[in-house]
């Protein structure tokens, strides 16, 4: 959330409405897991949490074989 905040992407009106019906058993576990209890802020902290993904992960996997097994890196 916090780097949601600062990359503005919290501020503004709440004019958009998301809604969808849930595995109750999902939904319980998110909020047990987070401690919230709206399931307004579960879905903006869901929402928050894809939007500012880190995907280096992916990136770095993605790589693999990028250098020829027999360059020398000089270790």
């Amino acid at each position: 959330m916090v780097i949601a905040e600062k990359e503005g992407l919290l501020r503004g009106e709440r004019t958009q409405v998301v809604r969808g019906r849930m595995p109750e058993a999902l939904v319980k576990r998110a909020k047990k897991r987070t401690g919230i209890d709206s399931d307004t802020d579960l879905i903006e902290v869901a929402l928050a949490n894809i939007a500012v993904a880190d995907d280096y992960a992916d990136w770095l996997l993605s790589r693999s074989g990028a250098v020829a097994s027999g360059a020398d890196l000089e270790f």
